[in-house]
């Protein structure tokens, strides 16, 4: 099995925990800066942890949590209990040298998204307020997307967070393209990460992580709550027909910002859709 493809540990508590040293492998040598945890709680559980030298940004992706953080009590969060009601999530930003606490007040998933502290942003709500919803994409490439922390959005200073509804049947992250060079304003050199669920749960889809020259080129099936990493190429998603997709990525690198470049052969479709 390839190494961008993580399987939770379980179905309770920290199903993963992915920080550079752990995402590191032959097929991502270079990975240095986007890490990723996600917690599945039931009432009463908690999760917590110090952000050191990262910035950590919470999205409750389904459930309510009692959220403390930075010396700040920021109540209980959380309104959507099912990822697909398809309404913005309530996000928290804690910033480097701080810790934070959640504590499930229903069953609860919780995403940890990091990545090196930069900057002086607090400690703070920020989301659902702040997060529309945007649709990209046309025909079978339609998708909706909440940006949850994108650079438009000045509250973060290495994380790019957003997260996407592909319907069944349909593409996303599609034309293929890729940001792994730093190049500003060309492409910027960003990691991701796609945190995946389906809907019915028992579905599948399918993720293609390539690159142009063939150095890197792998396709995988994931699961409801797999994880994939980019560490650098193109990365389009399918959903089959019958199994709505979403995905919660994580963005980061030298520069907080999403310059990509659509694959060659494929840009026409990008084009022709404008």
């Amino acid at each position: 099995m390839t190494d961008l493809l993580r399987k939770p540990a379980g179905q309770t508590g920290r199903v993963h925990h992915i920080t550079p040293d752990t995402a590191r492998s032959s097929e991502a040598p270079d990975w240095a800066f986007v890490g990723f945890d996600l917690w599945r709680l039931q009432p009463g559980e908690v999760a917590q942890d110090d952000t050191g030298d990262t910035e950590v940004i919470l999205v409750l992706v389904e459930g309510r949590a009692h959220i403390t953080g930075a010396g700040r009590d920021f109540g209980e969060l959380g309104e959507r209990m099912s990822v697909f009601e398809r309404i913005p999530p309530h996000c928290v930003y804690i910033p480097g040298g701080q810790s934070w606490q959640a504590v499930a007040t229903t069953a609860c998933t919780l995403a940890v998204c990091t990545a090196p502290a930069r900057g002086n942003h607090p400690a703070q709500v920020i989301g659902p307020e702040g997060i529309g919803q945007v649709t990209r994409g046309k025909g079978a490439n339609t998708r909706y997307i909440h940006p949850i922390a994108m650079e438009e959005r000045d509250v973060a200073g290495s994380l790019l967070v957003t997260e996407v509804y592909t319907p069944s049947g349909h593409w996303s992250s599609y034309p293929p393209h890729r940001h792994d060079e730093d190049d500003f304003p060309n492409m910027t050199y960003l990691e991701e990460t796609y945190y995946h669920r389906l809907n019915p749960a028992q579905g599948y889809g399918h993720q293609r992580v390539f690159t142009e020259d063939g150095s890197l080129d792998v396709t995988m099936s994931v699961s409801d709550h797999d994880v994939v990493l980019v560490p650098r190429g193109h990365h389009p998603c399918a959903a089959p027909y019958g199994y709505e997709m979403y995905y919660l990525n994580v963005m980061a690198g030298p520069l907080r910002k999403w310059r990509f470049q659509n694959h060659p052969d494929h840009d026409w479709i990008a084009q022709r859709d404008a």
